[in-house]
């Protein structure tokens, strides 16, 4: 079962065949990642075929990850697989 840990804390949990795995990164579904430890980002980025990214803050226990999650509000065609699923990086640690 797909995890993401960050500062000792499980952020997200989900089986197998609710996370979609795309580029090596596990998207995981919107409510199986505890938001209590979201905050909100204005930073976003573009792929060039997944469209544009929104960015989520990490926060746990005081600790700040800035920009550590990502999802795809409105994806292109060729990744709607992911729309709205949620995705960790920079530190945050994502078992499979």
């Amino acid at each position: 079962m797909p995890k993401a840990i960050w500062n000792g804390e499980v952020i997200a949990e989900a089986p197998d065949d609710e996370v979609e795995i795309v580029e090596q990164n596990v998207y995981f579904p919107p409510e199986r990642v505890k938001s209590e430890f979201l905050k909100g980002s204005s930073h976003t980025t573009m792929c060039p075929w997944k469209g544009v990214a929104s960015y989520y803050d990490v926060e746990v226990d005081g600790q700040l990850n800035r920009n550590a999650a990502w999802y795809y509000p409105t994806p292109k065609d060729a990744a709607k697989a992911i729309r709205g699923r949620i995705a960790f990086w920079h530190g945050v640690e994502v078992s499979r």
